[in-house]
């Protein structure tokens, strides 16, 4: 390691260390109960156990990992491992959590560390590696809200980094393994497939190569008995299968994940209101839909205006987008050209998947960061989806005292990724229409900006607004629920403009990378 490559993770791990305090989510108490579940537990029972409401629902590598975790856990405190002793929140457990993952990220650095060594462009893909180590993304979700996305995203790079060195088995290998962490990244299971099937197992000539099929389906093979073999013995298959894929939950993820889905929401919205007013005669509204795309928790998304969507719609409409593209992954199978692929079977399944959750946008900032640098479309749809992703997971920490932290290290993160980037790629757009969109889209980034004052101030003013109507409701004996209704129908307004406005830019940078792939033949 170079000096400067010591001072980033010396100042990196400071600044995480001094980040022990700061706010952490329910995941924190998830972790911390499957610690306790794994420590206290036979192995026949960790996926049946409801002590907690936080249940194993994770695929058996984690589970395992989690088991190796608990034993340090119980030499620092025993109390942390304790089935029984839900919530605890001493700074032993917080300590120790967070130190895991601290520890556990430097997968990642290895992995970004290697990717500078042989890169054709060393010195841009050194700010890539490095703005993947220091992404806002992992800290937000990993070293504040709490979960250990850098240790598994570690794996997936490392996986990658083997696919750029035409070591395909060893990629293989690798990716299985991180679907048995984490089942996920089965979003980028089809890119992996084609890409394998195409450029490892088969010839040039289409011809299959029975000795690297065999290689590949074994070591795939053996994986999976590594982790499923225990509980194929027990029987307990049925049992894993359903905490692994619960389908009861909604369309959208609490409000919303910025996605297609919050966008048809917002229209279903609007339509909503429009309908209510009687300005559009012959619209139909569904009594149920009104309450579910109103409250902003978590549940069934049913419409109130629009055809509610079920699960084989998204389903349908994700296969169908995934097969484009690996059409063209199956034709040109360079290293480029999967990468892209995989990004966008990433970016497909964020855009139109069932229940996608915020924090799923990792899935496709981490692999399109390995393109930035590739010319001036691919940063500039890097710029659009890094921006509005980063800012998406903003509402993931809700407390005053991360405002701060979230904003300051995002925009330094930007400007000094972003801007080394655009020097080295930037072209001057061409023709009418190029110029056009360009405008747009810095136009669109400079939302940003006004978007945080208004989640900022609405809720003072909001605040305000609420304690005045409950005055002069008092005052003027108004029916108290009718002024909660009217609080609570503003409630959720900042949480939605925010998923609204970053889905805008997420769907366009999902339009760009389809057409530059779909379109170039490089």
């Amino acid at each position: 390691m170079t000096k400067t490559e010591w001072d980033i993770l010396i100042a990196s791990t400071c600044l995480k260390l001094l980040l022990f305090p700061a706010y952490r989510s329910t995941d924190f108490e998830v972790h911390r109960n499957w610690l306790a579940i794994t420590h206290s537990l036979p192995i026949s029972k960790w996926y049946y156990d409801t002590t907690s409401e936080w249940t194993l629902d994770y695929p058996p590598f984690f589970a395992y990992f989690e088991k190796l975790l608990s034993i340090p856990a119980y030499w620092v405190d025993p109390k942390i491992v304790d089935l029984n002793n839900l919530n605890y929140g001493a700074w032993s457990v917080i300590a120790y959590q967070r130190t895991t993952v601290i520890l556990t990220e430097l997968v990642l650095g290895a992995a970004v560390l290697r990717f500078v060594r042989g890169a054709e462009n060393p010195t841009m893909q050194r700010i890539i590696s490095a703005s993947l180590f220091l992404h806002p993304g992992f800290l937000i979700v990993d070293h504040i809200h709490f979960q250990y996305n850098g240790f598994m995203f570690g794996i997936l790079l490392w996986s990658i980094l083997m696919a750029r060195n035409d070591r395909k088995l060893a990629s293989g290998l690798l990716f299985a393994v991180l679907l048995n962490f984490k089942h996920i990244y089965l979003y980028l299971a089809p890119a992996y497939f084609v890409y394998l099937l195409r450029s490892y197992c088969l010839s040039p000539t289409f011809t299959l190569l029975p000795g690297r099929f065999l290689s590949l389906a074994n070591a795939v093979i053996l994986v999976f008995l590594a982790s499923l073999g225990p509980f194929l013995l027990m029987g307990q298959l049925p049992q894993l299968l359903s905490r692994l894929f619960p389908f009861t939950r909604g369309l959208n993820h609490a409000y919303w994940a910025p996605n297609v889905w919050a966008l048809v929401t917002a229209v279903d919205r609007i339509l909503l209101k429009v309908a209510s007013r009687g300005q559009l005669s012959g619209l139909s509204v569904n009594a149920s839909g009104v309450a579910s795309t109103s409250r902003g928790l978590v549940g069934d998304t049913v419409f109130a205006v629009l055809p509610t969507v079920k699960p084989i719609h998204t389903f349908a409409i994700t296969v169908a987008f995934q097969t484009i593209y690996m059409g063209k992954l199956w034709t040109n199978t360079s290293y480029k050209s999967f990468v892209t692929a995989l990004t966008l079977c990433g970016f497909t399944s964020y855009m139109f998947g069932w229940h996608v959750h915020e924090k799923a946008i990792l899935l496709v900032l981490v692999p399109l960061s390995l393109l930035a640098a590739e010319d001036n479309a691919y940063f500039r749809t890097f710029t659009i989806a890094s921006i509005a992703g980063v800012y998406s997971l903003f509402p993931l920490l809700f407390t005053p005292a991360e405002t701060l932290v979230k904003i300051i290290y995002s925009v330094l993160w930007a400007f000094f990724v972003l801007k080394p980037i655009h020097r080295q790629v930037y072209q001057f757009p061409r023709g009418i229409l190029a110029v056009i969109v360009d405008i747009l889209e810095r136009l669109y980034l400079a939302g940003f900006p006004l978007l945080q004052l208004f989640v900022t101030l609405f809720p003072l003013v909001a605040g305000r607004r609420s304690t005045a109507q409950e005055s002069a409701s008092d005052n003027a004996s108004q029916s108290e629920n009718g002024v909660s209704a009217s609080v609570s129908a503003m409630e959720f307004l900042p949480l939605m403009l925010t998923s609204v406005y970053c889905a805008v830019g997420l769907v366009w940078a999902f339009v760009r990378l389809s057409v530059i792939y779909l379109v170039r033949k490089d």
